[in-house]
């Protein structure tokens, strides 16, 4: 092959829908291409004029415009134009103008029709928008991984064991040992129907009677454990692993209505889930002092890593990790109790931030707070809390958790303090929208009671939901604030990149993708009143309301998931690699499918926030890039 075919193939061969293409099918598409230069502000294509080409920017930028005259579209480097007209009547649909000096590879019509009738890929590329495209990579990926598109009832091999609450110790163990199960679901019969009334597994006979040795004519009913937390029949298995790991269970029954399905097990999700991160933070729960913690933390980044390299979706990596950064406080919190004394008071520890959301990854550091009871009394009771949560947070850092830079800690006495302060504060910040509230809304309106007195916590979510769902000129401010962080995509559809600095020449996935992402969304949860946490939930709640098209929060959803597991890869790479992670990136170091579609999912981040700014009338909002 001569040179310049040879480097026209190497380039087209870099991006969709030709990098997939087999070395064959390459040349024969370069052989027919035509090689074209247009200057800056010459119209390539006009409006109805007829078209037989497929354009390929080799280079340059080029603008797209709707038959109304609107703008649609900028593409540049890689990307095509012209393919509408080709798949209709050889019409020009979107006339097409060039914005840069350009270079550019025609693509004959007849090729393209080969393709197009002959390449499946190359078809469902051509046929569908950049919102589509995305949403076609974020569900293949999801496709690919089982435990994505399993339900849960294929966990279950047999029936379920059962019996009544009136069943003695004994008999139970008994039944358990004749059927070779771990676990004995336990029905109150007393009603015209069974009803699942509690559980009793292996371990719990274990620690309640054998431990304590009770009477074999114990009623079972005594050490059973209620409030039983179940799944649907209807539930993925993915979905059955992330309650486990949020709510430390390893058994999980099953219903469908109120029958009984079966029980599926730790073990049974292993099978599917190979990563381990269940059995670390079982292992978490075993540990007796720090020193074992921070001998278990050196195995979050492999299971962090297995995760990834098995597929697994964002929704997936940032519950697991959360739910083992959750371990790792609950397991310090109930150390620190053996070590100080029982609490003197009631009390909650809370988690905020993206562990909250069930969004974290390895980078990330510690934002807590301990709401305490009404009857707080400063010079009692302040010096246990103090101690219990230095010993937390020293804890927290052996295991990996950076402090907190802000000091958003319980060892801050700010963010220690009674349910009723907490109470006071929320309606402050709610009340009196200033800067320094508006950064604290964004921070605390994340939080999940994971350890003592959890209902201090969902107190605080219904006054939060209750009182900013009801303030539109709170809403105002929040969304104003949300708009303070852009996506990194410029005028031209290229990445706008770090200037100077050691992150020089790089964009921030973080701070310019999904944290502008996690606050708008924050924003649209609040104003439809959903007590959600999670980015994913809260888009689901947003679509039932109607506040958003159903198709804008899938694109929303889409655009979230595409730029975490990018975030997600580049992490786990640099793992691999033995470097420490970090959110920056570098647009080289990304496949030029990565690219692509990043700029898709930036461009459905900046229409967000133009529809943010105008839904909450927040267009006083500064740029803060």
């Amino acid at each position: 092959m001569q040179a310049e075919l040879l480097d026209i193939r190497n380039h087209i061969a870099q991006y969709p829908p030709f990098s997939d293409m087999p070395e064959e099918q390459l040349e024969r598409i370069v052989a027919g291409i035509e090689v074209v230069y247009y200057r800056a502000g010459t119209q390539i294509l006009e409006l109805g004029q007829t078209n037989h080409w497929l354009h390929y920017i080799r280079s340059g930028a080029v603008e797209i415009f709707r038959r109304s005259g609107e703008l649609y579209n900028r593409v540049g480097e890689g990307e095509i134009f012209g393919q509408f007209g080709l798949m209709m009547n050889k019409k020009v649909r979107f006339p097409a103008k060039a914005i840069e000096d350009c270079l550019i590879y025609k693509i004959p019509d007849t090729t393209f029709q080969h393709l197009w009738e002959t390449d499946e890929n190359f078809a469902d590329f051509v046929e569908i928008e950049d919102r589509s495209r995305l949403r076609s990579a974020v569900s293949r990926r999801e496709k690919s991984n089982e435990l994505m598109t399993a339900k849960v009832t294929r966990l279950i091999s047999r029936e379920p064991v059962s019996a009544p609450t009136t069943v003695r110790l004994q008999e139970a163990a008994r039944i358990m040992t004749d059927n070779g199960v771990s676990a004995l679901l336990l029905m109150d019969e007393s009603g015209e129907r069974p009803k699942l009334q509690g559980i009793i597994t292996d371990r719990d006979l274990r620690t309640r009677a054998v431990t304590h040795a009770l009477a074999s004519e114990t009623p079972i009913s005594d050490i059973m454990s209620e409030g039983l937390i179940t799944i649907s029949a209807r539930s993925f298995i993915f979905e059955a692993m992330l309650t486990m790991l949020h709510n430390n269970v390893h058994h999980l029954p099953v219903m469908e209505g109120d029958e009984v399905r079966g029980v599926i097990a730790l073990s049974d999700i292993v099978k599917y889930e190979s990563q381990s991160s269940l059995y670390l933070v079982s292992n978490i729960y075993h540990q007796n002092d720090v020193k074992g913690l921070k001998r278990i933390s050196l195995e979050v980044r492999d299971s962090f890593v297995r995760m990834v390299n098995e597929d697994a979706n964002s929704h997936m990596i940032g519950s697991a990790m959360a739910g083992i950064g959750r371990s790792f406080s609950q397991r310090l919190l109930e150390l620190g109790e053996e070590k100080l004394g029982p609490p003197p008071i009631p009390y909650c520890f809370m988690a905020l931030g993206s562990m909250a959301r069930d969004e974290q990854l390895v980078v990330t550091d510690q934002d807590n707070a301990m709401v305490l009871d009404d009857s707080f009394i400063p010079e009692e009771h302040d010096e246990y809390f103090l101690a219990l949560a230095k010993f937390v947070s020293d804890g927290l850092a052996e295991c990996g958790y950076a402090y907190c830079t802000g000091d958003i800690m319980a060892t801050n006495p700010k963010w220690r303090q009674p349910l009723s302060v907490w109470k006071g504060y929320f309606t402050d910040w709610i009340e009196n929208p200033k800067a320094e509230a508006l950064l604290n809304s964004n921070i605390f309106f994340d939080l999940d009671g994971i350890y003592g007195q959890t209902d201090f916590t969902e107190q605080l979510k219904t006054l939060i939901v209750e009182k900013a769902s009801g303030s539109q000129r709170f809403l105002t401010f929040l969304a104003r604030n949300a708009l303070n962080r852009t996506p990194p995509l410029g005028f031209f559809r290229t990445f706008v990149l770090e200037e100077d600095g050691k992150h020089q020449k790089t964009f921030n996935l973080k701070r310019r993708g999904t944290a502008p992402l996690s606050d708008l969304i924050r924003v649209h949860a609040l104003g439809c009143g959903s007590r959600s946490q999670n980015s994913f939930e809260r888009l689901k709640d947003i679509a039932k309301t109607k506040l958003l098209l159903e198709d804008d929060a899938g694109n929303l959803r889409d655009a979230l998931e595409f730029i975490s597991i990018v975030r997600i890869r580049h992490q786990a790479l640099a793992i691999e690699e033995g470097r420490e992670p970090d959110n920056n990136v570098r647009p080289e170091d990304l496949s030029p499918f990565e690219r692509s579609h990043l700029k898709d999912a930036f461009q459905i981040v900046s229409n967000a926030q133009k529809f943010l700014r105008f839904r909450y009338n927040a267009g006083g909002a500064t740029r803060n890039v």
